[in-house]
């Protein structure tokens, strides 16, 4: 018998393998290129795509676009308020870190010469945070982006939309000597191994973060966490189409 085929008790009485209850709002944002609020649970982020011709002045010339990301947590996201990093006077190291992390994933499924010289801007912003808003910022950025290329493509100035497939992504951890996909912040706060997986539709993985809390993990258990994750995310894939689909 597995870890995630073990009877275990969540909180919100979940299976082992099972995802939380995924919703995604198209054009939450009006005035957004591509806007999708995306909710997995409690977790609420708003993912706005912004297109500006034009691109860093690194990329001049090259031919090429850029896709980039920021992320912020608005105060009140979490159960004790947070000030903003604009009051701090800087941009934290874990906010760095989660943008470069939705940048790279995005990056990652778009053909850039085709975007031309252009730059995709995508704003992340948790409205509430109950674990997971890292992996749930990535796919809902994802789904914006495409609706925003979309309309490009709609409107004739893209022959194709660059975006050469979707790209979500999930949590995975051990918790109790269980393995459990899709973390919620009480589940994240005590995990002996906590893991983020990005992959593409495909299958690809454009990233894996898996961190041993307390004792080291085995390989087993890595196969068990990548297995769960992978099924999770083909999930939140097929939520993303029907999404795009009821755009189209």
């Amino acid at each position: 018998m597995t870890a995630s085929s073990k009877e275990i008790y969540r909180g919100d009485r979940r299976a082992a393998d099972a995802l939380r209850p995924v919703r995604m709002t198209p054009d939450f944002v009006a005035t957004a290129e591509g806007s999708v609020l995306i909710e997995v649970g409690h977790t609420r982020v708003l993912c706005n795509a912004t297109i500006e011709q034009g691109v860093p002045g690194w990329m001049r010339n090259s031919g090429k676009g850029w896709v980039t990301a920021e992320y912020g947590m608005l105060p009140r996201a979490t159960l004790t308020r947070s000030p903003r990093e604009s009051e701090r006077g800087k941009v934290g190291g874990r906010t760095h870190e989660i943008q470069r992390l939705i940048g790279r994933s995005l990056r990652a499924v778009m053909d850039m010469k085709a975007l031309g010289e252009r730059t995709v801007i995508l704003d992340c912003d948790v409205l509430q945070a109950d674990g997971g808003t890292r992996t749930a910022a990535i796919t809902g950025a994802c789904t914006a982006l495409a609706l925003a290329l979309n309309k490009l493509v709609a409107a004739g100035t893209l022959k194709a939309s660059p975006l050469r497939q979707m790209v979500a992504a999930t949590s995975v951890g051990i918790v109790d000597g269980n393995v459990l996909l899709d973390l919620a912040y009480e589940e994240d706060a005590r995990a002996e191994v906590d893991m983020n997986v990005v992959m593409t539709a495909d299958g690809g993985l454009v990233e894996t973060q898996a961190t041993a809390e307390r004792e080291p993990y085995s390989r087993v258990q890595l196969s068990e966490m990548l297995d769960l994750a992978e099924a999770g995310i083909r999930e939140l894939v097929r939520a993303q189409r029907k999404v795009l689909d009821g755009m189209s």
